[in-house]
């Protein structure tokens, strides 16, 4: 079996290529502008082209794709590039696992499960679910996992948020008032792997249990550093009258009870640990 990463040199992706080395799985990974380490061979892929995009495939002859790519609010990119995948993936009979990204969701709701349906209120959020609705009709047994803030050993970007807003390096502030739920990018990755694996299909959230705001993060990861929380500017999103929903409270629980692989809570995976317990 091989399976190619997409978006292999990103924060999930270079975990995805770590943990998919590590149990001998045989894998290849695409970069944009470089490749990245941990995979058994890198290829550069842009997902606007079509023809690299077959070239890749080509090359490759993937039994399995993970896409693990972040084109952020690029619609080419994030929404055209995951449907082109999506319809390349289903007419060559290889099985998809799409990430996407509790951003489909609007807040509105105090719960989102794997039956709710996505309500955008941003251009990324609208990229990411117009991807994602493409890959499940155009593939029946592809799988889209949706996630949350994705933090872990200190070089996610909301890790390295905290250290420069406490550092007095960067301007901004951590909001009291939005909240999401955490995951950590090595029980991601193995969750991930786990459905690429087996013969799962569908809708699945891999997110935290924890529901915390962006503060009550940045209280967490300061904590564990070593970091005076006091030093952390906070503030109201409310007030900023920025895009994007409040509380996106991403429920995973039917999820949890299909994987073995256990996705732990901000409040667990950031607890400081003792010297003994290290």
């Amino acid at each position: 079996m091989t399976v190619l990463i997409v978006g292999g040199n990103g924060f999930l992706g270079v975990e995805l290529a770590r943990q998919g080395h590590s149990a001998g799985v045989e894998t290849a990974a695409t970069f944009h502008s470089h490749p990245g380490k941990g995979a058994g061979a890198w290829h550069r892929l842009d997902l606007r082209n079509s023809a690299n995009l077959q070239e890749v495939l080509d090359a490759v002859s993937p039994t399995a794709v993970i896409n693990a790519s972040s084109g952020g609010a690029e619609w080419a990119v994030t929404a055209e590039g995951g449907m082109r995948l999506a319809q390349v993936a289903a007419q060559r009979g290889i099985k998809l696992v799409h990430v996407s990204s509790d951003a489909v969701f609007s807040g509105r709701e105090d719960l989102y499960d794997e039956t709710s349906l996505p309500d955008p209120v941003t251009p990324y959020g609208a990229a990411k679910a117009a991807a994602e609705t493409a890959v499940r009709l155009l593939n029946a047994g592809a799988v889209v996992a949706r996630t949350s803030l994705i933090i872990g050993h200190g070089r996610s970007e909301h890790e390295r948020l905290v250290h420069a807003l406490a550092a007095g390096t960067r301007d901004g502030a951590l909001f009291t008032d939005d909240v999401r739920c955490p995951v950590h990018v090595g029980d991601l990755a193995a969750a991930l792997w786990e459905l690429t694996l087996s013969d799962a299909a569908g809708v699945f959230h891999l997110a935290g249990p924890d529901a915390v705001t962006r503060h009550e993060l940045g209280t967490l990861i300061a904590q564990r550093d070593g970091l005076d929380p006091s030093l952390l500017p906070t503030g109201r999103r409310a007030d900023r009258n920025l895009p994007g929903g409040l509380r996106v409270h991403l429920d995973s629980r039917v999820t949890q009870k299909r994987l073995a692989t256990r996705l732990r809570g901000a409040r667990e995976f950031l607890r400081r640990q003792n010297p003994a317990e290290r």
